[in-house]
């Protein structure tokens, strides 16, 4: 990712000139945004970045995405349509840059289907009672640590079936990339849960194994923060800071 600010309330819109490259407006700590980060650099794919402070929106950020969140993508030759939700941006890119860059999706209509499962299902079986844990404001919610280990149960039964390093296989896929935001920032759990919360080693042996993989992986290192990083935005956030420029 870049280096630049984000732009908030009083601020003009970029001008980045005619060069024929994709304009993605996102928010550093997003995970969201980190999705289709993930996916233009997994495919090699040229593209700016525009960083928006999501407590201070630019007004002209709306005449981008009506609904005023990231990420958003701004495509050549289309500048009057963006396109918006991480889900439908990830495909479209998919779709789109398809003759050289590498494809994430399995060409198998079926398995591609799975796949697509999968990733609506860790929307609801993991980031839900993840973001109920991290967030709620008394004390944890009944229930959540044990729907938030069910829901990775799913998944690590998921690598162990298909035997490979990856759930794309040899390398990450379209699913890697689109469950990887929350797995970088599982250890903030130890913020809301205290320093002693960590994933069981023998109950989640294969995720922690895909885990230290995909941190390697050139694409994810590109926008990968460390749970520290992560951990300061956290606390400006909780704190009513929202300190989106506490890198730069």
């Amino acid at each position: 990712m870049s280096n630049g600010k984000h732009l908030a309330k009083g601020s003009t819109p970029p001008v980045l000139g005619n060069d024929g490259k994709l304009r993605l407006y996102s928010m550093r700590f997003c995970p969201y945004a980190q999705r289709v980060h993930l996916i233009l650099d997994a495919k090699n794919i040229p593209y700016h970045t525009i960083y928006i402070n999501l407590s201070e929106k630019p007004e002209w950020y709306f005449d981008k995405n009506p609904l005023g969140k990231v990420p958003a993508l701004e495509v050549p030759g289309k500048e009057n349509i963006t396109l918006y939700e991480s889900l439908v941006v990830a495909d479209y890119i998919e779709e789109a840059y398809t003759d050289k860059q590498r494809k994430l999706y399995p060409s198998d209509p079926f398995k591609k289907a799975q796949d697509r499962i999968l990733i609506e299902r860790f929307n609801g079986a993991v980031i839900s009672p993840y973001y109920r844990i991290l967030f709620s404001s008394e004390g944890i919610p009944p229930g959540a640590i044990t729907e938030f280990g069910t829901g990775l149960d799913i998944f690590e039964t998921e690598l162990k079936t298909r035997g490979t390093p990856y759930y794309g296989g040899d390398k990450p896929g379209m699913l890697d990339y689109m469950i990887w935001p929350w797995c970088e920032r599982v250890d903030l759990l130890k913020f809301a849960l205290g320093d002693k919360y960590e994933l069981d080693k023998q109950r989640f042996g294969k995720l922690l194994q895909w885990r230290d993989l995909m941190e390697k992986d050139d694409a994810v290192q590109k926008s990968f923060l460390s749970t520290e990083n992560h951990t300061k935005f956290l606390q400006s956030r909780k704190s009513g800071e929202n300190n989106y420029d506490i890198l730069s």
